[in-house]
């Protein structure tokens, strides 16, 4: 049978293109499964990656805490201040003030009444001959100024009184005003360490000056308020502690009971004014 050369080389050359595609497709398909691995290498590199983040995360959440614990407890007693004492002056170069004191008024020669817890102050805690010494009444109610109407004082209008009394029911000193005020270091006998000492006395900025001449109101023996930091003993007015002359109460404009600031001062630093027109130098008058 004779055989066409053509056709038999067209049959050849089929094949050939054939089994080239053969070849082609299996080559592409190992290199999909090639690529293919390596992205899902990549996947579960990024996976494992992801992972160890975690412990990372949670393990600087715990430090960040402990941080911010610290913090609040070392700022913790800084913001403390309610146990803190107050401080109480120890040397005459630093009086205590006191603050906010419930204030009322007296004057030498005014009769007992319901007012002053019927005691009478004709004489005062150190002076027998009380409105004798001073001139006559210091009533509130008729003024010259700062002095009585009727008359001019020969002692001090500008006078005070607190609730402590360096002489007992007998007549004679405690064993401790010398300890309480500093002021007083070696002076006793029949002589007053309290009587005659000055304070200041502060209302709405305003200051004056004034004597201790009497003792109250309602009490003697309050050392703990008079020179320290405690409150008043008496509830009576309001924990009332300081009681002033008629002189002192105009020159406030104080209230029948009113709020006053006050502080012992040394006689060398008393400024001068009203309150120094007329000193008062007498000590303890017994008949």
């Amino acid at each position: 049978m004779r055989v066409n050369k053509r056709v038999s080389q067209y049959s050849l050359l089929a094949l050939i293109v054939l089994f080239s595609g053969v070849a082609y497709a299996a080559v592409a398909k190992n290199r999909y499964r090639s690529k293919d691995a390596e992205m899902k290498k990549v996947e579960v590199h990024n996976m494992t990656n992801e992972n160890k983040k975690v412990p990372e995360t949670d393990a600087s959440t715990p430090s960040s805490q402990t941080s911010n614990d610290q913090s609040v407890e070392e700022q913790t007693p800084a913001q403390t201040s309610e146990n803190i004492p107050p401080v109480v002056a120890e040397n005459k170069n630093d009086y205590m003030i006191h603050k906010n004191i419930s204030t009322t008024y007296f004057w030498a020669g005014e009769e007992a009444g319901k007012d002053n817890g019927d005691i009478s102050n004709l004489p005062s805690a150190w002076d027998e001959d009380w409105v004798k010494h001073f001139g006559g009444i210091d009533t509130p109610d008729k003024r010259n100024g700062f002095y009585p109407a009727s008359f001019t004082p020969k002692e001090n209008p500008f006078y005070f009184a607190l609730p402590y009394n360096d002489f007992n029911s007998k007549g004679n000193q405690k064993n401790d005003p010398e300890a309480l005020a500093i002021w007083g270091a070696g002076k006793s006998g029949d002589y007053s360490i309290c009587k005659n000492q000055w304070i200041k006395i502060t209302k709405s900025g305003k200051t004056v000056y004034a004597q201790w001449q009497d003792v109250g109101p309602f009490g003697e023996d309050d050392k703990a308020y008079v020179f320290g930091g405690a409150t008043p003993k008496s509830k009576e007015n309001s924990h009332a502690g300081l009681d002033v002359s008629p002189a002192v109460h105009d020159y406030l404009g104080l209230g029948d009971v009113d709020k006053t600031d006050w502080q012992f001062v040394d006689a060398k630093d008393v400024p001068s004014g009203p309150w120094k027109n007329i000193v008062t130098t007498s000590q303890v008058y017994w008949k």
